[in-house]
């Protein structure tokens, strides 16, 4: 038996306490008490605060920070978060129920997505929200949708420019893409939405997404700049509102490396220089959602038995891939890789051992942790998979064989 100190995670951020994690400087046991049940997904607002005091102080003090809900909707969350960014970015009307219950203004939120229903464009006409089109179809909706109200609508267009995010985990732009209107047809859409009467507030234009490389974050936002001038020539009043997405990443394996934004603070001044002169009334936002919320959360669920079969330790818990999809590897990874995963009331325990954390769902696909060296641990201990605030209970099959369903706390 393998009797050296777990290194746990590097990736760890939160504290411990005599051999157990604290999330918000609570006792990780205390916590599974308080919350009432495992599995639960807990997020440390202090954690959140910290992120975004991080951004504003290496970012320029022009820039606007939205937070985009798709990442944890959590109500709790971004109730919070209503009190630390400029604005909201949905992406569906359930979103924009969650963001009109906090104090965050309508004309601090915007609404982008492929799709959008009648009865989601009509809602954000009447409440001020800013559509992101995605298409002309969106554009004649909200054109008849705002007629019937008496109520111009506030319009921007979301771009799918010619360019891509490069190294970026999911690409949003470039070449063949269901989001945004394709750069080159953008024209004819701004005159379109002159003729129409529409309020229009400018554009969208994200290209990627969980990006780790900050020159590659730059050199996407030179070109989104230099596209958004060549567009606003046909703009049919002045930009007032520029997004240039986020893109920014979160590390969630062994060998990344958290982002370092001073490169592209220092970057972001130098565009800003050149936009007062080329678009001087507008506003450069940007748009994140898992850079804000992602390290700030933990997935706990418990182990509710331990086996071997042939050699190899099984710990099955009660929680898996029904309430955390990414964690199982099947949410977006080509080549299945382990999250961050701890063993959260032993982090003292120095006896380690490989195992094979599973959940509850009868099928292999339900694998939390796969040949993971790990504390030792048995029934009744607490694992904890960390960088789970973002994507997590939101983006899962939770009716899947109808397990119980997961609580959410901030703590």
């Amino acid at each position: 038996m393998n009797k050296q100190r777990p290194t746990h995670s590097t990736l760890n951020t939160f504290p411990t306490r005599n051999g157990e994690l604290l999330i918000g400087d609570t006792p990780l046991t205390r916590l599974a008490n308080r919350v009432g049940q495992t599995p639960f997904y807990a997020y440390d607002r202090q954690k959140i605060t910290e992120r975004v005091k991080h951004l504003r102080k290496h970012l320029p003090e022009e820039i606007h920070l939205h937070y985009a809900i798709k990442a944890n909707p959590m109500p709790a969350v971004v109730q919070h978060l209503s009190t630390l960014v400029d604005g909201f970015d949905l992406a569906s009307g359930g979103e924009m129920q969650v963001a009109l219950d906090t104090p965050m203004p309508a004309g601090h939120i915007s609404f982008a997505g492929p799709g959008k229903s009648e009865s989601e464009i009509r809602r954000a006409i009447a409440t001020g929200v800013t559509l992101n089109l995605e298409s002309e179809t969106e554009l004649d909706t909200a054109a008849s949708q705002g007629e019937q109200l008496g109520i111009k609508p506030r319009v921007a267009v979301r771009v799918n420019p010619d360019f891509e995010l490069k190294s970026s985990g999911m690409k949003m732009g470039g070449g063949p893409k269901p989001f945004g209107i394709d750069a080159e047809h953008v024209p004819a859409v701004l005159t379109r939405i002159g003729e129409l009467g529409c309020d229009f507030q400018g554009f969208h234009i994200f290209s990627g997404s969980q990006n780790l490389h900050p020159e590659a974050i730059c050199e996407a936002q030179t070109k989104t700049f230099e596209l958004a001038y060549r567009l606003a020539e046909n703009a049919p009043s002045p930009v007032h509102k520029l997004n240039i997405g986020g893109g920014f990443g979160i590390p969630y394996f062994p060998g990344e490396q958290a982002l370092d934004i001073t490169l592209i603070g220092g970057h972001l001044n130098e565009l800003l220089q050149k936009k007062s002169r080329q678009l001087p009334e507008s506003k450069v936002i940007v748009e994140l959602g898992r850079y804000l919320v992602g390290e700030a959360g933990v997935y706990v669920c418990r182990i509710v038995d331990r086996k071997i079969s042939r050699g190899q330790v099984y710990l099955v818990a009660n929680g898996g891939l029904h309430q955390h999809l990414a964690a199982s590897g099947n949410f977006g990874q080509v080549i299945r890789k382990n999250y961050p995963v701890l063993i959260g009331n032993k982090m003292d325990e120095t006896e380690q051992e490989t195992v094979s954390v599973v959940g509850p769902s009868c099928t292999p696909l339900d694998l939390m942790a796969d040949k993971m060296a790990l504390a030792k641990a048995g029934i009744g201990d607490l694992v904890v998979v960390l960088q789970s605030g973002a994507y997590g209970l939101s983006a899962s099959p939770s009716a899947f064989l109808s397990h119980p369903a997961a609580v959410e706390v901030l703590v």
